[in-house]
């Protein structure tokens, strides 16, 4: 009887297992929803601004519900698009993420790259993410200055290691950003300074939401901080969170608005709209998309 009851537990077990598992691989991880955050960081009777925060596309050539989904958030009506960079996840994907993106590339936008511009990924253990100082495996090299070029033509601001000012939503916006600090691609103090009194917002920009990076653009005085890179943990405990953010931002961050400890500013952390093709798996963590509407003080 003892025999038939460990049996009987086990095969249920396997079978939960096994359904949570096509959930996270057929369901969830094609859930794509738009997050909707009211950040106060404009001046008093400021008229609001909409930022579409979109990361992590991780974008295979066949993707086409999720260009489809990308390409009708431009209905958000948003008046900066900001980028926080992963695109692509094969050297193929150009052609589908402009497919995702041609709706928006009219509109003002500013972004950053991710390791996953630049190169491929890899097979690897998913518990590896759970190692803080585990070695880091690039793929294949993707065709990032291709992008890149795409990006500028339209007349995106390449915010990589870079500062300028766009005009978006008839306010002009400061925006300092980094490449990629996840492969110490970042340079920082190239860029940094104290935010210019002239402009009307004042934005940074990251791809990996690495402390070094925010705590000097906080100190800079940028009211809003922008990153990706976390999948906001992409496997998830209900009721808990995330696991790990792959970088040294702490897991009760992972995801969504908050303050950056010690200072004024705002950070919002997307957990993206992909995943790693060879983990095609999303569990109590939905792929995202978010509107950003800034609003007075």
């Amino acid at each position: 009887m003892r025999k038939r009851s460990l049996i009987s537990a086990a095969a249920t077990l396997t079978a939960l297992g096994g359904a949570t598992l096509a959930y996270a691989a057929l369901v969830e991880r094609n859930m794509f929803t738009l997050r909707r955050f009211d950040v106060p960081v404009l001046e008093p009777d400021a008229e609001p601004l909409r930022i579409l925060h979109l990361s992590d596309l991780h974008m295979m050539p066949g993707q086409r519900r999720k260009q489809e989904w990308v390409a009708a958030l431009a209905g958000a009506d948003p008046d900066l698009v900001v980028v926080t960079g992963d695109n692509m996840a094969d050297p193929g994907a150009i052609p589908g993420v402009l497919r995702a993106l041609d709706p928006l590339l009219g509109l003002p936008g500013a972004f950053v790259f991710g390791s996953n511009d630049y190169r491929g990924p890899v097979w690897k253990n998913p518990l590896q993410y759970l190692l803080p100082d585990r070695e880091y495996v690039q793929g294949v090299d993707l065709p990032a200055e291709d992008l890149r070029a795409c990006f500028v033509d339209a007349g995106w601001a390449d915010l990589n290691n870079a500062r300028t000012v766009v005009k978006a939503g008839g306010r002009s916006i400061e925006m300092a950003g980094v490449d990629d600090p996840h492969i110490e691609r970042d340079d920082y103090p190239s860029v940094a300074g104290p935010i210019s009194n002239g402009a009307d917002l004042h934005l940074g920009v990251t791809h990996t939401p690495a402390k070094r990076v925010l705590d000097g653009m906080a100190a800079d005085g940028f009211a809003l901080l922008l990153a990706g890179h976390t999948h906001g943990g992409q496997v998830c405990v209900p009721g808990y969170g995330a696991l790990t953010t792959n970088c040294d931002l702490p897991t009760s961050m992972a995801k969504g608005l908050h303050r950056w400890p010690g200072s004024d500013a705002f950070l919002h952390v997307s957990a993206g709209l992909g995943t790693h093709p060879t983990a095609p798996i999303r569990f109590a963590c939905r792929p995202e998309a978010s509107l950003l509407t800034l609003i007075p003080r």
